[in-house]
């Protein structure tokens, strides 16, 4: 209640919803910024995986897919990383 009164005084018609709503702003950009985080360490992990197996040729799907899923979501996965450029950070200043 003392915050809210001290709030008040420096703020008569918000209180202390513009410190929440301030607050609150702060929350959703640091999210926005683990998200950020985490995309890039599964694209580097992705880099990782697919980087020894570079010289392999690329998966081109046939009519009888004969392929595992497994090899097909792998194989997807790696033309995917091969388009990206993995110096460019996903962090956005």
């Amino acid at each position: 209640m003392v915050y809210e009164a001290n709030a008040r005084v420096r703020d008569p018609v918000y209180g202390c919803v513009g410190a929440i709503s301030s607050l609150q702003q702060q929350v959703d950009v640091l999210q926005t910024q683990l998200a950020q985080a985490q995309a890039e360490v599964v694209h580097m992990k992705m880099h990782q995986f697919s980087s020894p197996n570079q010289h392999q040729p690329s998966y081109t799907p046939s009519a009888s897919n004969s392929s595992p899923p497994s090899e097909n979501v792998y194989q997807s996965s790696r033309l995917v990383t091969s388009h990206i450029n993995i110096d460019q950070s996903l962090w956005s200043y």
